[in-house]
């Protein structure tokens, strides 16, 4: 009656059947994968999935697509809060990094510290990342700035070192917590050579500032106001996590841990967009 042939109505109506299953069954997944990792991103999801998306014919295009319509698709967050302290009387050192070729695991240790849960009602983390894997290797959750927070996050990282018989440096900024006797002591201690940023610049420290944002936005622990030693077991949680299942672009799409068991794969490094040098940043 309206020109269009019977046959050909059904197959559409078929088809439009089998497409609908198609994408129920790549939001499912997506959705499976973010009950551990709630804001991870679309080209990770891709990643991740890519296996089980090929039999269900969807390219990463498609998925992009998928999770728009569905309003799936995560938006950056951009919070920032200083906790840097470089008003005081110790030491401050010089940047050891800057323009270095970070290709082995255990290379350069980058640390900082950010807060946790409400502006209002926050803990602080203290957070150790390996630079060529960006592996966490050492972090430590506390309810106040206190040097020991960020000494015990050093000391975990030196008791799971991999590689110890290779040189070490470790980048921070000019905190009071890094310059304190007590965290020089530990590096000195354990061989460490001491890296400090010149100036107070987030680029200056951008594998570290990258790795905060990562653990509290996709892991939404900026979501919670909960008491200290539960925030302790979320916290190790995520990272357990995020060392073992979360692929990084810079390193290849491999996960931290993958990362930091081999030493032959070339990181990637992008340059600033208003700076001609280099920055490793992207995770």
């Amino acid at each position: 009656m309206f020109g269009i042939d019977r046959q050909v109505y059904y197959r559409k109506m078929e088809a439009k059947k089998r497409n609908g299953i198609k994408i129920e069954k790549a939001i499912s997944m997506v959705r499976e994968v973010r009950l551990k990792m709630p804001r991870i991103g679309t080209r990770k999801l891709y990643h991740i999935l890519e296996s089980q998306l090929k039999v269900l014919n969807i390219g990463r295009d498609k998925l992009f697509q998928i999770l728009n319509a569905n309003h799936l698709s995560i938006s950056p967050k951009r919070n920032y809060l200083i906790t840097t302290n470089t008003h005081h009387r110790f030491h401050k050192h010089k940047d050891l990094i800057q323009n270095m070729n970070i290709h082995r695991p255990e290379q350069v240790w980058v640390s900082d510290i950010t807060y946790l849960g409400s502006r209002s009602n926050h803990l602080y983390l203290s957070l150790i990342t390996d630079a060529y894997s960006k592996k966490i290797v050492g972090f430590n959750v506390s309810d106040n700035l206190n040097t020991s927070s960020s000494v015990q996050a050093l000391e975990m990282a030196i008791k799971n070192r991999k590689y110890k018989r290779d040189e070490l440096i470790h980048h921070s900024d000019k905190g009071i917590q890094y310059c304190s006797n007590d965290y020089q002591d530990k590096l000195m201690e354990n061989n460490i050579k001491c890296s400090m940023t010149e100036q107070y610049d987030p680029y200056s420290n951008a594998i570290a500032e990258r790795i905060n944002g990562i653990i509290k936005n996709e892991f939404l622990l900026e979501n919670y106001t909960i008491e200290l030693e539960l925030m302790r077991k979320i916290v190790r949680q995520s990272i357990e996590i995020y060392n073992e299942s979360r692929p990084h672009y810079s390193c290849n799409y491999l996960t931290p841990n993958q990362m930091h068991a081999q030493n032959h794969i070339t990181i990637k490094s992008y340059k600033r967009k208003s700076r001609c040098q280099k920055s490793l940043t992207s995770a």
